[in-house]
């Protein structure tokens, strides 16, 4: 097994474990942050859509065990997101490419036809709502939150 999938699969399942308990006697809710390419796979990103796939998967068997336990599971797909990693990419891919930093990021969003990069904030907000009481009655789904850059149906 991939090391890389063993850490992040498993470190989810583990603190799952860990913390049914206290979400149990809280009602709680967990919220996964799982990348985009759970859904929408591609070859350049193999491994981490596999280890987004799997975390979206076990969020899902988790959903029954919530209905029993009245805990929340609920994914979250973030697509192309500023960050420090997304940063980090682009200037990967500019210095392989023979271009401006700037000029990759908006070839970038012209090539996925977004009209910006979500922001970790956008992120959040969407994750916080989901572990508020007025998000109860949502349990078991995943939302992707990408601004329309996930293709085909849910």
């Amino acid at each position: 097994m991939d090391r890389r999938l063993r850490l992040e699969v498993l470190r989810r399942v583990r603190l799952t474990k860990l913390f049914w308990p206290l979400l149990r006697e809280a009602h709680g809710n967990i919220v996964f942050i799982v990348g985009g390419a759970a859904r929408t796979p591609g070859p350049e990103f193999l491994i981490g859509g596999a280890v987004n796939a799997a975390t979206a998967n076990f969020a899902k068997g988790l959903t029954a065990l919530g209905n029993r336990d009245d805990i929340n599971v609920n994914v979250v797909h973030p697509g192309q997101t500023q960050t420090d990693r997304t940063e980090q990419l682009f200037a990967q891919f500019a210095k392989a490419q023979g271009k401006a930093v700037g000029q990759v990021r908006e070839e970038a969003l012209v090539k996925s036809g977004l009209r910006r990069i979500g922001t970790p904030e956008d992120v959040a907000e969407l994750a916080l709502f989901l572990a508020s009481a007025r998000a109860r009655h949502i349990h078991g789904t995943a939302v992707a939150i990408d601004g329309g850059g996930t293709p085909g149906y849910y």
